[in-house]
């Protein structure tokens, strides 16, 4: 039966760790009153899609804060390499408790003000059966984001499947100056929200790091090159991430 058939249980996990080279204690920094991890954990509950919000992290002081405001959390081990491990392990805490899922979407928790219909738009491509790993992506406007290493850009196929991950712009624009590409062609940027399946989750957690992983320093070649199939949907919300204090003041109309 499809997933899109029976009701999917769907939970929002948050890997939220303390260290951070550029930005240690960057999700309890405050931002009008309230951490960015509590902001974060409040878009994710205002979600109607979602049956249950978790906090996934390795310190004890974000474990507290999170209990403090209400908020589910589980302690998971410090060796994790990257968030989708550090959700593998929180799935199996869950269902430990007897919590069992159809659906983990993996939130950033450095984006304060995700939107909710963001999450409903990655959750909704598990409307088609065969998507086990979705994700969003957003039309690049801006030229200087095009060459920007930092933004990772997508090329995707005629059904919305991705056919390759890259900071450098992809495709090449034959014949044309850099600066005329972005007016000649439709360039996509990744925006950083994951869902899976719990049973491709298990898969992909034991998968080992592949060549172009290593080349470009993303996670999703790894499944890409194992042969998983990545589906996105667009959308028009921007996302702000914060990785350092001073990002922090590039928030306006903050409440």
């Amino acid at each position: 039966m499809a997933f899109s058939e029976k009701k999917r249980r769907i939970v929002g996990i948050i890997p939220a760790r303390y260290a951070s080279t550029r930005f240690p204690g960057k999700p309890l920094a405050i931002i009008n009153g309230f951490s960015m991890i509590e902001r974060v954990y409040r878009q994710v509950l205002s979600c109607r899609s979602v049956d249950e919000v978790v906090v996934a992290t390795d310190d004890q002081r974000i474990f507290d804060h999170v209990t403090y405001f209400g908020g589910k959390v589980v302690m998971t081990a410090e060796t994790h390499p990257s968030g989708t491990d550090r959700l593998g392990e929180a799935l199996q805490l869950l269902a430990d408790e007897g919590l069992n899922f159809d659906i983990a979407v993996n939130i950033q928790g450095d984006e304060p003000y995700i939107q909710p219909g963001q999450i409903e738009k990655v959750i909704s491509l598990f409307n088609n059966p065969e998507t086990e790993i979705a994700t969003l992506i957003k039309k690049i406007e801006a030229p200087d984001e095009l060459f920007n290493p930092n933004v990772v850009k997508v090329l995707t196929g005629i059904s919305g499947q991705a056919l390759m991950f890259s900071r450098h712009p992809i495709p090449y624009f034959r014949g044309l100056p850099e600066n005329e590409w972005i007016h000649n062609h439709v360039y996509w940027k990744h925006i950083g929200i994951y869902a899976y399946t719990t049973k491709m989750l298990q898969q992909l957690i034991r998968l080992s790091p592949a060549p172009p992983e290593i080349a470009e320093s993303l996670e999703q070649l790894r499944w890409l090159w194992n042969g998983y199939r990545i589906y996105t949907e667009t959308t028009d919300f921007e996302t702000v991430g914060i990785d350092t204090p001073e990002d922090l003041l590039k928030l306006t109309n903050i409440s």
